[in-house]
């Protein structure tokens, strides 16, 4: 394979996120390269960076998981419910990312015991949580004085971290929260037997399996964490915006598999790694932050982003088979 051919399957993405933040630098020279818009970036997609961390864990394997979205706006849905219902904000979330953990282990058990292909047990998980979200919430949006100010006010919260050109910015919870998570699976993956273990299932399974390695059982604590992943992020959606609907957590799926995606073209095998994953959101968030401010029509970035991902995928599709 060409030196050259090798360097843009490596390297296409990270150039092409510099090129974005070139451009949007010039264009947008007064609000997109300050410090208060990259905190601002960082908020706006530690939710999707939250649950494309736990997508990781999963796509390790080969796997994936198209119900997150969906439980996601479950968790956020039945946090809402035990708020308004007198509970205390600990035990609503407690609650809430329980639900995320169990129905991360159905999916688990579907795919790893039953035998279902990721696929169909996953698309028809996705269904269900978003079914039972309708159902519980009686298809209403939770908001208003329903919603304790604490909640709501844990996204708005961040730690101080100075003056900026004369205006004080702070580090957002939620980036916090983030941060947490993703050091947490990097360590996870990275570091530890289980995530060798999980990258061996990846490789080749049944090789795997012939080798020692409980496949199911892996199989069926890497779909839990991925459920958790989900619902912790509905929670930090559903605190920024201070209510909770059926629908609110729609597009974290197709966008943290399209962070997990763009992150592979970052490395040397394809394979997913939580570092190049953080760089795909990054490089969703930024795209959609500038286009924004641009005041650029959403379908049009929904178009430029399916553009961007075909673009990646295909590089690091093209090389790897030259190779």
């Amino acid at each position: 394979m060409p030196k050259n051919m090798v360097f843009i399957r490596r390297y296409g993405t990270l150039i092409g996120f510099v090129a974005i933040l070139v451009f949007f630098s010039v264009m947008l020279p007064g609000t997109f390269p300050t410090a208060r818009n990259w905190l601002n970036i960082t908020q706006q997609t530690s939710m999707l960076m939250v649950v494309a961390a736990g997508m990781t864990v999963v796509m390790v394997m080969g796997d994936f998981d198209l119900s997150v979205g969906s439980a996601a706006s479950l968790a956020g849905i039945v946090a809402a419910l035990m708020m308004v219902a007198g509970q205390p904000i600990w035990a609503a979330v407690s609650v809430s990312l329980l639900v995320g953990l169990l129905g991360g282990a159905f999916n688990g058990a579907m795919v790893s015991l039953v035998g279902i292909l990721p696929f169909i047990a996953t698309l028809a998980t996705m269904t269900m949580f978003s079914g039972l979200a309708f159902v519980v919430s009686g298809g209403k949006t939770i908001s208003g004085r329903a919603i304790p100010e604490d909640f709501g006010n844990f996204a708005r919260a961040g730690i101080p971290l100075g003056e900026w050109g004369g205006v004080a910015i702070s580090l957002p919870n939620l980036s916090i929260i983030a941060i947490v998570v993703i050091l947490a699976v990097w360590v996870l993956l990275e570091q530890t037997t289980f995530g060798r273990r999980l990258y061996a299932i990846g490789g080749n399974m049944e090789a795997a399996h012939l080798s020692g390695i409980a496949v199911k059982r892996l199989r069926l604590i890497a779909f839990s964490l991925t459920g958790l992943a989900a619902a912790a992020g509905g929670l930090m959606y559903a605190s920024r915006v201070a209510s909770a609907n059926p629908v609110q957590g729609s597009g974290l799926m197709l966008n943290a598999i399209a962070a997990v995606f763009l992150g592979t073209t970052m490395s040397r095998h394809g394979e997913p790694r939580i570092l190049a994953t953080v760089v795909g959101v990054i490089v969703l968030g930024v795209l959609d932050n500038g286009l924004t401010q641009m005041s650029v029509d959403s379908y049009i970035r929904q178009v430029l982003v399916g553009a961007l991902i075909l673009v990646a995928v295909g590089a690091g599709s093209i090389g790897q088979k030259r190779r």
